[in-house]
């Protein structure tokens, strides 16, 4: 019967925890697929919406530029051939999206985001992909030593001082070198599996205070393991509304959406019973 109690209240204190915990919803590449991905204008039109809670890729060009891109390749986004990091930041800035929109550089994001109050922003560092002729990664060496620094340096000094902001990544390799050099700097792993005790452990190993999960691999024990442990969850993707109740009820610090201004209507008319904001 005490034992039972005692269950009883450590489930109804987690539960409270829960409750009380603000799960943030950001949009992704700063819009989702509700609007053109990671272009200025996206970005303006979801914070007038009332957004302020974003994630995005970062790139470098052949000249150590950084550059708002998802893709390696502009084909997809801009219907022509060429490699960001094979161009000069002159070259992409005559490039336009297919719906005539200029590529995005790092430092005209900061710019638009560095008087905004109250910001959650994740920038991943899309540093894996590798030359399909050698298969060596296009970013290493002194490479993703300079792509690491700045990185760094140029969000530490345009970001608001309130703002809680991230760098994350699939690859280990510049979340190693950036926890080494600077410690005190938020990281976050981003894996396509669950959060789970393995992907907990990783974090740890490397050094990472959030870890970017499956939504669809994630159970609500992985979570708390994660949290016990002092990490954060993000899970991800959203691509439906009812993706961003699924993961508050998993218990999930972040959640990253494809859909955000769909799941802000979405959840106004089905409250998730515990905070959150965009």
């Amino acid at each position: 019967m005490k034992k039972t109690v005692l269950t009883l209240v450590a489930l109804l204190m987690a539960m409270t925890t829960l409750a009380q915990r603000t799960a943030i919803i950001l949009a992704h590449r700063g819009g989702g697929t509700e609007q053109e991905e990671n272009v200025l204008k996206t970005f303006q039109h979801s914070y007038e919406a009332g957004i302020n809670s974003f994630e995005t890729d970062v790139r470098m060009t052949k000249d150590g530029v950084l550059v708002i891109s998802h893709d390696s390749s502009l084909e997809r986004t801009c219907g022509i051939e060429g490699t960001i990091e094979r161009m000069t930041a002159k070259e992409l800035r005559k490039v336009k999206t297919k719906q005539g929109s200029p590529l995005l550089f790092l430092e005209d994001l900061l710019d638009f985001l560095k008087d905004k109050p109250h910001l959650y922003v994740e920038f991943e560092m899309k540093t894996d992909d590798k030359v399909k002729e050698t298969g060596a990664f296009l970013y290493e060496g002194e490479r993703l030593e300079e792509y690491c620094n700045k990185m760094y340096e140029q969000c530490k000094a345009k970001m608001p001082k309130d703002a809680d902001w991230s760098l994350t990544s699939f690859d280990h390799r510049p979340l190693q070198k950036i926890h080494a050099q600077h410690p005190e700097a938020v990281l976050g792993l981003i894996t396509s599996e669950g959060c789970t005790e393995e992907t907990v452990k990783l974090c740890k190993q490397l050094g990472v205070r959030r870890l970017a999960a499956l939504l669809d691999k994630s159970s609500r024990k992985g979570v708390k393991t994660a949290h016990v442990n002092r990490i954060n969850v993000n899970l991800w993707p959203g691509s439906k509304f009812s993706d961003a109740l699924l993961a508050m009820y998993l218990g999930a610090d972040y959640i990253c959406t494809d859909v955000p201004m769909g799941a802000m209507e979405y959840l106004k008319k089905n409250p998730p019973g515990r905070p959150y904001r965009f």
